[in-house]
């Protein structure tokens, strides 16, 4: 009798973000592998094949932000593989490519395609990149961006790299430009934003995050580049990186993001409609570090979407 054809999968280092923080690691494995059977994953983790920074752990410990999780090479049957993603999306994966070299890839993330599957999403851009490079034993996402905030997006194609990167992430060694169209018009050029947040469940169950002094430390610096009549085009300088953090800081001084469904304001988004946007208006415009272990500093810039670009030259 021929056995089931199967196919190997590398070892693979998650990073927790603050998005999956305090969720059990069971549920994020069955989030995360959504192609695997959940007996698979239950047994990986009884077996010890699963760590979290180094060590056994049990199914139900609550992962922390920073936590690394290693999955181990994962056998799929030919019967278990997802379809190939579609050839525009793969396509569109593969011409947003803004640099790479022997240790990372950078891509201009284009809205609305997650960085990752799960949650009812099959490919995401990780899942495209690695299909579309069967001959790479290693890619992995080196952080994160919303599905709906297009830009830079940088992916390790070493372990040695991945941890290096995060290490100057969490040092904010790493200098992150956002551009945003803000409601309404800022008075200062230059607004500082200094209030902690925190995560919160909703009674719907929906994530939520909020201003909280007994929440983490969030800054974020808005620079004013062209103001319109009804709103402002700011270059944001993350300094630290909370989830939805500039969406929140924006909304909390009374000029959330254009297109917010979460934060936003439904009046002002209804205007930005119907003069034709169509997506929230924020895009991950620069990322500028020094390549850790390497000393090669590197600028990267991904260009405006077209859509956003032309939606500004129509905005008076």
């Amino acid at each position: 009798m021929t056995g089931k054809k199967v196919e190997q999968r590398g070892v693979s280092f998650i990073t927790v973000d603050d998005d999956h923080a305090d969720r059990r690691l069971d549920n994020f494995l069955i989030g995360y592998f959504t192609s695997l059977p959940r007996t698979r994953i239950y047994r990986m983790i009884r077996k010890g094949e699963v760590r979290v920074n180094k060590g056994r752990i049990k199914q139900n410990y609550r992962l922390q932000t920073g936590d690394t999780v290693r999955v181990p090479p994962m056998y799929l049957s030919t019967q278990e593989k997802p379809s190939r993603p579609p050839e525009r999306l793969s396509e569109l994966i593969g011409n947003s490519i803004i640099y790479e070299d022997d240790y990372l890839i950078a891509i201009n993330k284009p809205s609305n395609i997650a960085v990752h599957s799960g949650s009812g999403v099959q490919y995401g851009v990780i899942e495209i990149l690695r299909v579309q490079r069967p001959e790479t034993d290693f890619l992995e996402l080196i952080h994160r961006l919303d599905r709906a905030t297009s830009g830079c997006l940088l992916i390790a194609k070493d372990h040695k790299t991945l941890r290096g990167m995060h290490d100057i992430l969490k040092t904010g060694h790493v200098k992150k430009n956002y551009l945003a169209l803000l409601k309404g018009q800022l008075t200062e050029t230059m607004r500082t934003v200094d209030v902690p947040l925190n995560k919160v469940s909703t009674e719907s169950g929906d994530r939520m995050v909020r201003v909280d002094n007994a929440g983490k430390q969030a800054l974020t610096h808005f620079h004013i580049q062209e103001r319109f009549r009804v709103a402002s085009l700011s270059r944001i300088e993350l300094v630290t990186g909370r989830t939805h953090q500039i969406r929140v800081h924006a909304a909390y001084i009374d000029h959330p993001l254009a297109g917010d469904e979460k934060y936003g304001d439904w009046e002002f988004n209804g205007a930005m409609k119907k003069l034709g946007l169509k997506r929230l208006f924020l895009h991950a415009e620069t990322l500028s570090f020094e390549m850790p272990g390497i000393g090669k500093q590197i600028e990267l810039k991904a260009s405006l979407p077209d859509e956003l670009d032309q939606f500004l030259k129509n905005l008076v």
